[in-house]
């Protein structure tokens, strides 16, 4: 089994070299590709907004409530938002479904329950006229096998992609590093994987 972000080289490669590989779209790059297809249409439709002098519609959009709108717990900020957006503006309320429904296809009984669900919400992405999902539908179809195989070997790189972003928060934080010995040596230590109890 391997694990992919569905980058086209990564998946080519482990084709040529891992013949026997299973293939699986990690969780973490789908609610990427999710995201990045909300944010498209929010960015659309708060542009239209402003042009329009909506302040409303502005103030929902904004990118200070980029946080809830792209977050995937259901909390109550973000519920309040869906509420005032289903009447405010069908596309980004549209786009937000669209989200929540594909992540719930991870909640199937099984891998034919599965296909199920991914074929509709295929069909309804295609079929939403929002140009970010209707791509976004193309795309699981295209790879809509790697997506089912998690529910053979359900991994994630949940673990490699939280040590990932605290490498760069590490970095940021430090403005960069001159010394590459000294960073990996911070690595370690911000990542747990040094006792900072233990005497040198």
């Amino acid at each position: 089994m391997w694990r992919a972000d569905g980058a086209k080289g990564f998946l080519s490669s482990t084709k040529e070299h891992l013949k026997n590989a299973l293939i699986v779209l990690d969780h973490f790059h789908v609610k990427k590709y999710l995201n990045d297809a909300v944010d498209r249409v929010r960015k659309e439709e708060l542009n239209k907004a402003r042009q329009q002098n909506n302040g409303e519609l502005s103030e929902i959009l904004h990118c200070n409530k980029r946080f809830i709108l792209m977050q995937n717990k259901v909390t109550d900020k973000k519920k309040d938002i869906l509420n005032k957006l289903s009447s405010l503006n069908e596309r980004v309320y549209k786009a937000m479904l669209l989200k929540e429904q594909f992540l719930s296809i991870y909640n199937a009984i099984n891998r034919k329950a599965a296909y199920t669900n991914l074929r509709g919400w295929i069909v309804s992405a295609i079929r939403s006229q929002i140009s970010s999902f209707v791509e976004l539908g193309y795309k699981f179809f295209r790879k809509r096998h790697y997506v089912l195989n998690y529910f053979i070997y359900k991994i994630t790189t949940a673990i490699s992609e939280g040590i990932n972003n605290k490498i760069k928060k590490l970095k940021r934080m430090a403005y960069g590093y001159r010394d590459i010995k000294y960073f990996l040596l911070k690595i370690h230590q911000h990542c747990g994987l040094l006792d900072p109890k233990i005497s040198t």
